[in-house]
């Protein structure tokens, strides 16, 4: 059963092209046990999913290496305290061997230490330690065992050794290349130069030495049965070299001056060499979204433990702590306000400019900075549980996906090379036997300017890289899709359908009106009737409470309080006796309300909740609550309409009250009175009329809905069930959201058929032209390296894009 299934993340690296991606792919998802396998060229990741009683992670590792590719596994050492006895090693060792992602562990009692090895991509340093203190130990990463730099860093950093090598050992075999043409014969070329025997030194070291790489990787894919892109690096390259070393041989002490390609193939693994270089440097910035979220997160917190204040690394901080936080400084950790009150900048992740109040009991997010007070607060959340946390996993896995627009490149990768091998032999023959009969130099260049031109790395690299930078720009506008799927199928909605409570309104009722009659004083009224109304649990109490207080109204002393379920409340303050409630609970105590019934009904059919109030029996006056529209609502639902989007309202309220809303934000169409398991059957409904609907809501209530709608959106300042549902949370909770997902969804998928289009317009023009001799080999490796590189800068257009 899908239920059973688990999902490992696997760091790849030696893959060059689409056509490695698509054999690992196609190996793994022929294991017994693996549901689906998918590899991200760009990402240099498989994402797993399998069934954990017939395969284990060391099994995907096992047939990734048999394929001649690499794991990336991190490794780590730990001081352990607290361990009395060999059977505290074992259990320690036994607990870390047990988590997601571990795959060795050792602990050494003598030394107080424990060796870990596991994969960066499926577990954190943070995890394992808080697994050691779960068992009762302490743990600590020693200090000059940080995790390890990136893998993609230090490869890149091998890669520019090599290139600065190859290209000071290509330049002078380019220098004598140059010098051939008739338009550069004025250019002077040391005669040494000329020598075969010395461009064979030069050359080489190139061929065998930088270039070892490719013959590797050549050799691991036609080893098990498939071709990438070395294949035909190396088959264009030993071409040129080969021809070379036998031509130096047999002219060997005759006049005759051999034709020689040395240069061709030092220059040609130079020039793909600093194609791989942009290429790896292009796609290292596609997840800038991950790092600035990354970035984001505290170093350090000030923890209270057993009476002492300490400093100490994020890493160690585990729930249950005591934190102190300055003002000015981040918040460490997920978790609540025990003392002290404090405006806390959320900004980060509701986009909210303006500072929000905390006191006591209140929920604080990692990474949000504490402007100005000094609290204590109690960890709650710590580590991948944290919200930001969280955020960058959401991030991650939909930078990792498939878009279902991909499949096409992948078929076609699959079979690339192999049908590119045999239209460059076919090619080679028809210039040896009919176009220059018997003339191996014409044939030979051609044969190589075929085999370089038509690499498949633009073909792999097309939507990865566009997926990767669109979903980590949209994450930057607080738009957190899940999914590359979900990322495609945004773009085709149609129609939009949002729930009102907490979505187009606030969610929380407020203080609107107030209406005293003609003998009373308002601020005398407002003292009695919050004092009364404090003691009710009501919501609604709640909301005229907070309004009187945020007047500055000093409320009376409460003598007597009775709550009258369903009617009101009635109390004694300051030795008044005040009655609050509904139009029944006036007529039971005999009071005459006539006078303001007309503009009670009028308050109500604005949607708001009117309460009226008497004192010492005669009535005093109203007060009115409502659940106010967000600022950004109206203006949200225009621009959805403009886009040619239908926008339509879907909520549990009564139709009096849902269609002053929707008025009040312009949207007409709304379904009023309709249950939660109802929400969904309206989302069918739309469907069956051939819609393609996103259901936008907030709460418990919507979630069967956001699952049953083609695309669901979750309002992030609402509740986890909903956004679990979801296949976008747009975290700052307002509804400008929608529209930016749409052309966000809408400018990725522009891009990426734009890098498809390229991608085939390149071999299908560069082919045919190379195969008749209009390019030489030389050009060809420039064009194939500008290709991926032009194909990764135009998907780095997205992380500009402006919404």
């Amino acid at each position: 059963m899908s239920s059973e299934l688990k999902e490992a993340n696997l760091q790849i690296t030696g893959m060059t092209c689409a056509a490695c991606a698509t054999r690992i792919e196609k190996g793994l998802n022929k294991m017994e046990g693996v549901e689906q396998a998918t590899v991200n060229l760009a990402l240099e990741k498989s994402s797993i999913k399998y069934n954990p009683t017939k395969l284990s992670e060391g099994d995907f590792q096992k047939k990734i290496e048999a394929l001649g590719y690499g794991v990336v596994k991190q490794k780590t050492e730990l001081d352990i305290t607290g361990m009395t006895c060999a059977a505290c090693a074992t259990r320690i060792e036994k607990g870390i061997n047990k988590l997601e992602g571990v795959s060795f562990a050792n602990v050494n009692l003598a030394l107080e230490k424990a060796t870990v090895e596991f994969n960066p991509s499926e577990i954190a340093v943070i995890d394992i330690v808080a697994k050691v203190e779960k068992l009762g130990y302490v743990a600590h990463q020693k200090a000059d065992d940080q995790e390890t730099t990136d893998h993609r860093e230090k490869a890149i950093k091998q890669q520019q050794h090599k290139f600065i090598l190859s290209a000071i050992l290509s330049l002078p075999l380019l220098w004598t290349m140059v010098g051939h043409f008739s338009f550069t014969s004025f250019l002077y070329v040391p005669e040494l130069l000329m020598n075969p025997w010395v461009q064979m030194v030069l050359a080489t070291p190139v061929q065998f030495m930088i270039g070892k790489q490719f013959y590797v990787g050549a050799y691991k894919a036609l080893r098990n049965g498939s071709a990438n892109m070395d294949v035909l690096v190396v088959m264009g390259t030993s071409a040129a070299y080969f021809y070379s070393v036998y031509q130096a041989i047999v002219t060997a002490g005759s006049h005759h001056g051999p034709h020689l390609y040395f240069e061709t193939s030092a220059v040609l693994i130079t020039l793909i060499l600093l194609g791989k270089l942009f290429e790896a440097k292009a796609k290292g910035r596609s997840s800038e979204a991950i790092k600035k979220l990354m970035g984001l997160q505290a170093k350090t917190a000030i923890i209270v433990r057993d009476g002492v204040e300490k400093e100490v690394p994020l890493e160690e901080v585990v729930i249950g702590d005591i934190i102190l936080v300055k003002p000015g400084e981040k918040i460490p950790v997920d978790g609540e306000v025990l003392e002290g009150t404090t405006a806390v900048d959320e900004s980060m992740l509701t986009g909210e400019s303006l500072p929000v109040d905390k006191k006591q009991g209140e929920l604080l997010f990692g990474s949000t900075i504490n402007k100005n007070g000094f609290i204590k607060m109690l960890a709650t959340k710590v580590g991948r549980d944290t919200a930001l946390a969280q955020i960058i996993k959401v991030v991650e896995d939909a930078q990792g996906s498939k878009a279902p627009i991909q499949r096409l490149a992948d078929r076609i990768s699959g079979i690339f090379v192999p049908i590119v091998v045999g239209i460059a032999i076919v090619t080679f023959l028809i210039w040896i036997i009919w176009v220059q009969p018997g003339e191996v130099t014409p044939a030979l260049e051609v044969l190589i300017a075929v085999l370089v031109i038509a690499c498949p790395c633009a073909l792999g690299l097309a939507t990865p890289t566009s997926i990767m930078a669109g979903s980590g720009r949209a994450a930057e506008f607080g738009i957190l899709f899940k999914g590359g799927e979900h990322l495609e199928q945004t773009q085709s909605i149609d129609t939009v359908v949002v729930d009102k409570t907490g979505t187009v309104t606030h969610g929380k009722p407020v203080l609107t009106d107030v209406m005293v009659a003609a003998n009373q004083n308002e601020e005398q009224f407002l003292a009695l009737i919050g004092a009364a109304e404090k003691q009710s649990e009501h919501p609604l109490a709640e909301a005229i409470v907070q309004g009187i207080v945020d007047r500055n109204i000093e409320l009376g002393d409460v003598q007597f309080f009775e709550a009258i379920p369903g009617y009101g409340v009635q109390a004694t303050v300051s030795g008044q006796g005040v009655i609050i409630g509904t139009r029944k609970l006036m007529k039971q105590y005999g009071i005459d309300i006539e006078e303001v019934l007309p503009a009670m009904e009028v308050l109500e059919e604005n949607g708001k909740t009117a309460m009226l109030a008497a004192i010492n029996g005669h009535y005093a006056g109203l007060v009115a609550v409502a659940d106010t529209v967000k600022d950004t609502s109206k203006e949200a639902v225009r621009r959805l309409q403009n886009m040619g989007i239908t926008v339509m309202m879907m909520t549990g309220d009564n139709e009096r009250t849902a269609k002053a809303i929707g008025a009040e934000v312009g949207v007409d169409d709304v379904i009023a009175e309709v249950l939660p398991e109802g929400k969904a059957e309206e989302v069918k409904k739309l469907q069956a009329a051939g819609k393609k609907v996103a259901m936008v809501g907030d709460g418990i209530n919507d979630a069967p809905a956001l699952a049953t709608a083609n695309i669901g959106m979750a309002i992030g300042t609402g509740t986890d069930v909903a956004m679990e549902a979801a296949d976008i949370t747009l975290i700052r909770g307002d509804l400008n959201s929608i529209a930016d997902a749409i052309i966000m969804s809408r400018k990725t998928m522009r891009n990426i058929k734009q890098n498809l289009f390229w991608a085939f317009a390149y071999n299908t023009l560069g082919i045919p032209i190379a195969a008749i001799g209009l390019l030489a080999p030389w050009v060809a490796g420039a064009a194939m390296a500008f290709s991926s590189v032009s194909v990764v800068l135009n998907a780095l257009r997205l992380q500009r894009v402006k919404l």
